[in-house]
């Protein structure tokens, strides 16, 4: 099904793919290695940057109006559907080297090579470098793909960031146009792929050279408060104590475990990285615990089935030290999203013909995949992160590996624009 010969397979220029990323990774914080933070002025140049390398690859460039820097090669086929691929260029502070910027880099080494395989698409082939992928500074991530989604509401437009500016006026700053924000859903997209980091231990742990994403794992944030009784840390027998500490502590291992007990239902994780004790101080008996916890699954029912369970671990902990559950609240929940079969089977097919091997596995971090998917076919690619870090200064992932996700990028586009996953169907 490929719709270039095998002798002739397109392959990435690995030189100008690592001279990109010295470049872009360059543009970052002074002293704050690798930071590009959405909506500042160190994200701004990064665009600029990348606006004049998708021009330089002959592509046609514009931003919509969610504040997406969009690339456009434009196929043979006027009412052709569009291919996309891309992902995004801001970071978290100090995490950014590759997480983002691996899609955006890779997607413009496939369509460069493709051109130079004298590839003329029938579909028109856009690059994208979504908006505020990562959690901004206003409260809300994967801004441009979800405008691309159409949805974002006017509740997130009035949301507040530095020095008070509404993100409307934010997204406008970006060359947006927040008062047209139903110009940028899309209805012609026929396939999107993202090339990410793993971000993750698994594929390095394996010595697999790419991962096809199966599916990218719904997210909810709970809220759990539990409330004993302060007393002196010095006076209040061991055995006389309400210690919301202790309660939380018995909790936290009870949410582990439950999360564990998952493991046959695909991705599950289930974290505390926020808590708090009050009054907090050395020598006082914790009158109340509050935690968030970050739970992640790619089976939605899983997710259900534990969130449903949770009121029952926490009143059993919380009575075994004689508290009470004071709050459990559900702050936010995404759900799963599977990526297309066809994609991933294609994916898998040109990496095969690269001669790579792949491993299916699910993505318990968010992207924009996971908004671009309500609106059409949508798959990734993972890279193998070293030791597993990501949002981190060490994050690292070699130039070479993401050239072969690039080199099957390219192969799949080929293969996409001769049977689209509709055409498939």
């Amino acid at each position: 099904m490929n719709a270039l010969l095998p002798n002739a397979l397109p392959v990435v220029d690995r030189d100008l793919l690592q001279a990109d990323f010295d470049a872009l990774s360059a543009i970052t914080e002074p002293g704050v290695p690798w930071t590009r933070r959405s909506f500042t002025p160190m994200f701004l140049k990064g665009r600029d940057y990348l606006a004049r390398r998708f021009v330089e690859e002959g592509l046609a460039v514009r931003i919509d109006t969610a504040g997406n820097l969009v690339g456009r090669w434009q196929g043979t086929a006027s009412d052709a559907p569009t291919l996309m691929t891309g992902s995004h260029s801001d970071t978290v502070p100090s995490g950014g080297r590759f997480d983002g910027i691996a899609g955006v880099l890779s997607g413009l080494a496939a369509i460069r090579a493709l051109r130079l395989a004298g590839h003329q698409p029938r579909h028109p082939i856009e690059l994208v470098d979504f908006l505020a992928e990562e959690p901004s500074e206003w409260g809300l991530s994967c801004i441009g793909s979800r405008g691309m989604a159409g949805a974002l509401t006017p509740d997130h437009f009035a949301l507040r960031g530095p020095a008070d500016e509404r993100l409307d006026d934010a997204i406008a700053r970006m060359g947006g146009d927040p008062q047209q924000i139903a110009a940028a859903k899309r209805s012609d997209i026929a396939a999107f792929v993202e090339i990410h980091i793993e971000q993750g231990p698994v594929l390095e742990a394996r010595d697999i050279p790419l991962g096809v994403v199966s599916g990218i794992a719904g997210i909810a944030r709970v809220r759990l408060r539990l409330e004993g009784a302060a007393a002196h840390a010095g006076t209040a027998p061991m055995i006389m104590r309400a210690d919301a500490g202790l309660a939380m502590a018995r909790l936290m291992l009870a949410l582990r475990n439950a999360a564990c007990a998952q493991i046959d239902r695909g991705h599950f994780t289930a974290t505390i990285g926020v808590l708090r004790l009050e009054p907090n101080g050395a020598n006082v008996v914790p009158g109340a615990a509050e935690a968030i916890v970050d739970i992640r699954a790619e089976n939605d029912a899983a997710m259900g089935d534990y969130l449903s369970n949770m009121e029952t671990l926490a009143t059993s902990a919380a009575e075994a030290e004689g508290c009470r559950v004071a709050a459990l609240d559900i702050l936010s929940r995404t759900f799963a999203v599977t990526c297309d079969p066809y994609l991933q089977s294609t994916l898998a097919d040109a990496a095969r013909a690269h001669g790579l091997a792949t491993l299916s596995l699910a993505s318990g971090a968010g992207h924009d995949a996971a908004f671009v998917a309500r609106i059409a076919p949508a798959a990734m690619i993972f890279v193998p992160s070293r030791g597993g870090l990501s949002h981190a200064p060490d994050e690292w992932t070699d130039t070479q590996a993401i050239a072969q996700a690039a080199d099957v990028l390219a192969l799949t586009l080929a293969t996409l624009d001769a049977y689209p996953p509709r055409a498939a169907a």
